[in-house]
C-alpha cells in the first residue's frame, strides 16, 4: 500500500497557482485526474541482475534478495504501468557501469532504457564523466568517436529515445547544456518537470569533462523555472535531481528513517510549485513526505541504485484549480516476480556474449587469509587499486615514487570476485571503470598533510566531503573529526617513519584528483612528473604478478568508510 502526503501540500500548491493565468478555462479542466509517475535513478548500466542479495525493508521487516536486471526492470516498469503514466530518472544511468555496457560506452544501457519506456531525465555527474561531447552522442545517436575507445561496436547506435533535461548545466552565455524543463499533458493534466544534477558535479568529474560550462545552485534554479512553467500553464513541477538524502537502513519500500543529506536543505528552499522531487546520487531508496520553510509539503523518493527498485508515484490533480489533492507513493523492489521482458533480454543477452571473452579473461589469483583489521576507514579494494597505481610508477620510472592515493569513491566494487580465488578482467573493470590516466606528482611532507586535510568538510558537524583518500602499502594515517579545522590529521607516517615536512615526495594518483576532483583543490597545482599510463592497465598488470593476499584494511584509522 502507498503511503500518502496530502495536507500541508495541497494549500501552498494552491495559493501559488491563484496568481497564475489559466491556458484552459476551469469549464473544460475541472475533473480531478490521476497521473502516474514512476521513477528510477543511478542505473549506471547494470543491465545484468545484481551478484549479490540486496537487504531492504517494509516497515521494520527486512528481505533480502537478488535484485535489478534491465529485462527486469522492464517487465517490473510494464507490470507497474497504468493509464496516464510516465516514466522518469534523476541520473546516473550510465557512467561507473560493468563492463557488458562501459566496454561499449554505455550504448546498449541507452538503447534498453528507451525501449522499457523511459521519457525524461536529468543528467547526473557520471553522465559528464566521457565529456560533453560523448553525452551529446547519448542523446542524439551516431558513431562520432569522442573517447580512447571506438563506438558503435555492435550495432549502430541510435541515441536516446527519451529526453535529457539539464537546467543548472550553463555555458557562458547562460545556454543550458540541454533543455531545462518540459510540460507534460498526460490526461488532462500539465505537469512540469525540471531535471538537473548536483551543484557540485563539477568536483566530480575530471575539470576536462565540462570545460565550458558550470553548474548552478539547485535550489535557485529549481524555482527560478518552477515559476516560470506556472506561467506557461503547469498545473504542478516535479523536480528530477541528481543529489539525495541519506537513511538508515539504507532500502525502504516506504518511509524515510532517520532522514538527512543535502536534497532536505534543497527541499527547505523550494517553491511550493513544485510537490515531488526525485532524487538520486546517494543510491539509497526512501520515500516520504518532506515539510519546507514555506508551510508545504513535498514528496521525496529516490529508487536506490542498480535499477533494484522502481518508485511507484500517484498523484491525482484538479487542473481546474491547479492543485494537488492527493500525492502518494511507495519503492517496488524488481525481484522478478513481474517476469522478464524477452527482447530486452535479448539486447542483454548479445552484449554478453560480445563481452564474454574480455570480461572472463582470468587475470591473476588472489586468496583471503582471513584476517581483518580494527577502526578502518579503508577498505581492500581500495588498497589494491592504490597498490597499482605505486607498481606502475615503479616500473616505469628509474627512480619509482614514494607513495599513492586512490579516491575512495573512484572504486566501485569490493573484492567478492575473488571469492573464487581468481580475479577476472571483468571484476577488474569493476573496480576501475573510469579510464583514469595514472600520474606522478611532487608534493612535500607539509603539502600531502594539507591535502589529507582537505578531505573534511564542515556542516554543522564534520564530515568527508566526497571521498576518502586510501594510501598505498607502507602508508598509515589517522583522524580525529573531532578537532578543529587543519588539525584533523593526527598521525602520517610512511614505513613507519612521520613524513618530513620539508622533503619532497614522488605521489602517483589518478587523473580525476590531479585535475582537482572530489574537490581536492590542491592536486591542480602540484608539478607533474610523469604518466605512467591508464588505472585499468596498471590494476591489470599488478594482479597478474603473483599469487597474492587480500589486502588486511588499516592504512587509514578512525574516521568512516567511504564505500
Amino acid at each position: 500500500m502507498k503511503a500518502s502526503y496530502l495536507p500541508v501540500l495541497l494549500t501552498g500548491i494552491a495559493l501559488s497557482a491563484c496568481a497564475t493565468p489559466q491556458v484552459e478555462t476551469t469549464a473544460t479542466r475541472s475533473e480531478p485526474v490521476t497521473v502516474q509517475i514512476l521513477a528510477l535513478n543511478d542505473f549506471h548500466g547494470n543491465l545484468e541482475q545484481h551478484a549479490r542479495p540486496t537487504t531492504y525493508y517494509a516497515g521494520e521487516q527486512s528481505q533480502s534478495e537478488r535484485l535489478g536486471g534491465a529485462a527486469q526492470l522492464a517487465a517490473t516498469l510494464a507490470g507497474l504501468r497504468e493509464d496516464n503514466s510516465i516514466t522518469v530518472a534523476a541520473g546516473d544511468l550510465i557512467g561507473a557501469s560493468p563492463l557488458i555496457s562501459s566496454l561499449f560506452l554505455d550504448e546498449p544501457t541507452i538503447k534498453v532504457l528507451s525501449q522499457m519506456g523511459l521519457d525524461l531525465a536529468s543528467v547526473g555527474n557520471h553522465e559528464f564523466d566521457r565529456g560533453t561531447g560523448e553525452l551529446r552522442r547519448m542523446q542524439e545517436g551516431g558513431c562520432e568517436q569522442f573517447t580512447r575507445r571506438e563506438p558503435c561496436g555492435v550495432e549502430h547506435f541510435e541515441g536516446a529515445a527519451f529526453t535529457y533535461l539539464a537546467a543548472n548545466v550553463v555555458d557562458e552565455a547562460g545556454h543550458t547544456f540541454f533543455p531545462g524543463s518540459e510540460i507534460r499533458e498526460i490526461g488532462g493534466a500539465r505537469i512540469g518537470f525540471i531535471g538537473m544534477t548536483l551543484q557540485g558535479t563539477e568536483n566530480l568529474v575530471a575539470a576536462q569533462a565540462t570545460e565550458g560550462y558550470r553548474f548552478l545552485d539547485e535550489a535557485e534554479t529549481a524555482n527560478r523555472i518552477a515559476r516560470n512553467l506556472m506561467q506557461e500553464g503547469a498545473d504542478t513541477v516535479v523536480l528530477l535531481i541528481h543529489e539525495g538524502a541519506d537513511v538508515d537502513p539504507l532500502y525502504s519500500l516506504a518511509g524515510c528513517p532517520n532522514l538527512s543529506g543535502p536534497i532536505v536543505q534543497i527541499i527547505d528552499q523550494l517553491d511550493p510549485a513544485i510537490s515531488v522531487v526525485v532524487s538520486g546520487h546517494t543510491h539509497q531508496a526512501y520515500v516520504c513526505g518532506v515539510e519546507t520553510t514555506s508551510g508545504t509539503e513535498v514528496l521525496l523518493t529516490s529508487a536506490g541504485r542498480y535499477g533494484g527498485f522502481v518508485t511507484d508515484i500517484t498523484m491525482v490533480i484538479d487542473p481546474g484549480t491547479e492543485t494537488v489533492l492527493s500525492l502518494s507513493g511507495d519503492n517496488v523492489a524488481v525481484d522478478g516476480s513481474m517476469g522478464s521482458d524477452i527482447e530486452i533480454a535479448a539486447v542483454v543477452a548479445t552484449y554478453a556474449e560480445a563481452v564474454g571473452p574480455v570480461a572472463n579473461r582470468m587475470v591473476g589469483p588472489m586468496y583471503d587469509t582471513g584476517e581483518e583489521g580494527e577502526n578502518c576507514g579503508d577498505r581492500p579494494a581500495q588498497q589494491l587499486v592504490a597498490d597499482a597505481y605505486l607498481y606502475a610508477a615503479d616500473i616505469a620510472l628509474e627512480s619509482g615514487a614514494d607513495l599513492a592515493f586512490v579516491n575512495s569513491g573512484g572504486v566501485r566494487t569490493d573484492l567478492s570476485g575473488a571469492d573464487d580465488g581468481v580475479l577476472t578482467y571483468g571484476e577488474l573493470y569493476a573496480m576501475a571503470p573510469f579510464g583514469n590516466g595514472v600520474l606522478v606528482l611532487e608534493m612535500t611532507g607539509t603539502e600531502i598533510a594539507a591535502l589529507l586535510e582537505q578531505q573534511f568538510c564542515d556542516e554543522g558537524q564534520t564530515t568527508i566531503c566526497d571521498s576518502l583518500l586510501i594510501p598505498s602499502d607502507g602508508v598509515i594515517y589517522s583522524g580525529d573529526m573531532q578537532r578543529p579545522p587543519q588539525q584533523r590529521i593526527t598521525s602520517l607516517t610512511l614505513d613507519g617513519m612521520p613524513l618530513d615536512p620539508q622533503r619532497t615526495y614522488r605521489v602517483v594518483t589518478n587523473s580525476f584528483l590531479a585535475g582537482g576532483g572530489d574537490g581536492f583543490s590542491l592536486l591542480p597545482e602540484m608539478p607533474v612528473v610523469a604518466n605512467v599510463g591508464f588505472d585499468i592497465d596498471a590494476l591489470e598488470a599488478y594482479v597478474a604478478l603473483i599469487d597474492r593476499p587480500v589486502p588486511v584494511c588499516g592504512r587509514v584509522l578512525n574516521l568512516p568508510p567511504q564505500d
